[in-house]
């Protein structure tokens, strides 16, 4: 089943508010001028979600948000309800980022509640799960990604609601990526998690994206790889080139 690459940028705690739709502008005309052959989202900081939705309103380019609360509403102050990312003009939003795991102590359960509510909110979540350097020196990089995708996939996913994010914890924003073997055996791995979540044919559709250093001179190996439909992308979404150039690289 042909899956169709998403390339999304994670533009994490970066920008103000000219800088983020300068940006988001940016790319969007360059998908009005070439259209891509991936689907291309950006992530950009709470405060921006609602100007930067709203400077690529028609155009292709999809807008999500960093993370959610599992609630709808309540006391939970400086949370944000998914609700109120979809009500911005979001489209998507990011959970489980392993600065979130590491920064915020948030579990794979409490992950799961906030998947679960970003799609009862009619948002695709984009799950994160990665293993940290000491866990890929141990041998357990394949049992630390089995244990998140089993504890942060929500009952009711699906590959419409639902993206898979590997990001080895130990690349992110450190220039350094596995070797392609090591990413094509991760993903394939992941790949045979759904299938026994999801089905095989929920398997086959499941968008499974890679994150972890990925700029434009890695971004054409990782994206040839079979199970590797996209990138989860940091430090290089921020300029308007390179995001486009690995967009490009898309196969």
């Amino acid at each position: 089943m042909a899956r169709r690459p998403l390339i999304a940028g994670n533009w994490k705690m970066n920008g103000l508010k000219a800088d983020g739709v300068a940006l988001a502008k940016g790319i969007a005309a360059k998908m009005a001028a070439e259209a891509p052959r991936c689907d291309m989202l950006v992530c950009p900081p709470a405060t921006l979600v609602d100007a930067v939705a709203q400077a690529v309103a028609g155009s292709a380019l999809a807008v999500g948000g960093q993370d959610c609360h599992a609630k709808t509403a309540g006391a939970h102050t400086g949370d944000i309800a998914a609700v109120a990312l979809k009500d911005l003009g979001a489209a998507y939003v990011i959970l489980g980022h392993s600065e979130r795991r590491a920064d915020h102590g948030e579990s794979s359960a409490l992950v799961r509640a906030k998947a679960a509510a970003a799609q009862a909110a009619g948002l695709v979540a984009v799950i994160c799960i990665g293993e940290t350097e000491a866990e890929r020196d141990a041998g357990a990089t394949l049992a630390v990604v089995g244990e998140q995708f089993a504890g942060s996939l929500p009952e009711g996913a699906n590959a419409a609601n639902t993206v898979i994010a590997y990001e080895p914890v130990w690349a992110i924003g450190s220039g350094r990526t596995p070797g392609i073997a090591d990413v094509a055996e991760v993903h394939g791995a992941i790949r045979a998690l759904a299938a026994k979540a999801l089905g095989a044919e929920g398997a086959a559709a499941l968008r499974i994206l890679y994150g972890g250093s990925m700029k434009p001179a890695n971004a054409r190996e990782l994206l040839a790889l079979e199970d590797v439909d996209g990138g989860l992308i940091g430090g290089a979404s921020l300029k308007a080139e390179d995001f486009w150039a690995i967009a490009q690289s898309c196969p």
